[in-house]
């Protein structure tokens, strides 16, 4: 008996129009579709027609579920896969059902669509050549040493950054930004996309927390967070070795490994001075 096959289909984050016939058709023809939650996908399912069967399949079920979709899998069945809005995988529980798929080299196909940040990322007017997705940063209650640890890796990345953030946690993650990444900081917040009351902000982190200190924040949010220039990091490392004397400075560089004469070119650089001028300077306050 040939193996079935798993597909994930991308489902629309609001309006329902942005769906894809293909998607429309592999959610018909599957014989088996399993819906991150089956109380909201029953809707899509209902609006369109679509008479396949449904399973949870879900964070707190995943390693099971996924145990049990992947053999009847392997007794040649088609199993769709949705979340509850946009694509499977994606901040999203599905990879570990792709991941035992592979390792048991049943096919996985995924039919193209939406995804919020990616939305975010296209409307945000910030740089969208480079850019990283970070999902849901862990609340201070679930993991307050990891979210701090985020934060300050985040703080020096260049690339435009794309976070979510639930309404009830949005103010203490501005806030948290503010902290990290500098009042000034560009930030588009998208909220409500592709639905009938969708709203884009575009603030720095300062204005965006005076809003929502005086109003309450609504609906699910996606955030597109500017990342920090090389002009920003040059002047930041500019004022950080100014406070330095010559010899501090080069103890700087042979802490991080540099040989003598690497660590004596890297101070001369910083401070745009020759190294005969550092050696000098080594030499007369040694």
């Amino acid at each position: 008996m040939p193996i079935g096959k798993i597909s994930l289909c991308a489902t629309p984050i609001g309006n329902l129009e942005d769906i894809s016939f293909r998607v429309l058709r592999t959610l018909k023809e599957a014989d088996l579709i399993a819906a991150e939650d089956t109380r909201n996908s029953i809707k899509l399912l209902n609006h369109f027609e679509i008479k396949t069967p449904m399973t949870a399949y879900h964070e707190f079920n995943k390693v099971e579920k996924a145990r049990e979709l992947i053999a009847q899998c392997l007794e040649g069945k088609h199993i769709a896969l949705i979340t509850d809005a946009g694509t499977p995988c994606i901040s999203d529980p599905g990879e570990e059902l792709v991941k035992q798929a592979v390792e048991q080299g049943i096919p996985v196909e995924s039919l193209p669509g939406a995804a919020a940040f990616v939305l975010t990322l296209s409307l945000s007017a910030l740089s969208t050549r480079r850019f990283c997705f970070e999902a849901f940063l862990p609340t201070e209650k679930a993991n307050k040493k990891e979210r701090q640890r985020l934060l300050t890796q985040l703080k020096d990345e260049e690339r435009t950054i794309l976070l979510y953030e639930a309404p009830h946690h949005l103010r203490k993650t501005l806030e948290d930004l503010r902290e990290a990444f500098g009042e000034n900081r560009k930030i588009t917040l998208a909220r409500e996309l592709t639905k009938k009351y969708e709203e884009l902000l575009y603030l720095d982190l300062d204005r965006a927390i005076e809003k929502y200190q005086e109003e309450e924040p609504r609906g699910e949010f996606a955030l597109a967070i500017e990342g920090k220039s090389l002009e920003k990091k040059k002047e930041e490392a500019k004022a950080q070795w100014e406070e330095l004397s010559i010899e501090e400075h080069l103890q700087e560089y042979l802490d991080k490994g540099l040989s003598e004469k690497e660590a004596m070119k890297m101070v001369a650089k910083d401070r745009g001075i020759g190294k005969r001028e550092v050696y000098q300077y080594l030499k007369a306050n040694g």
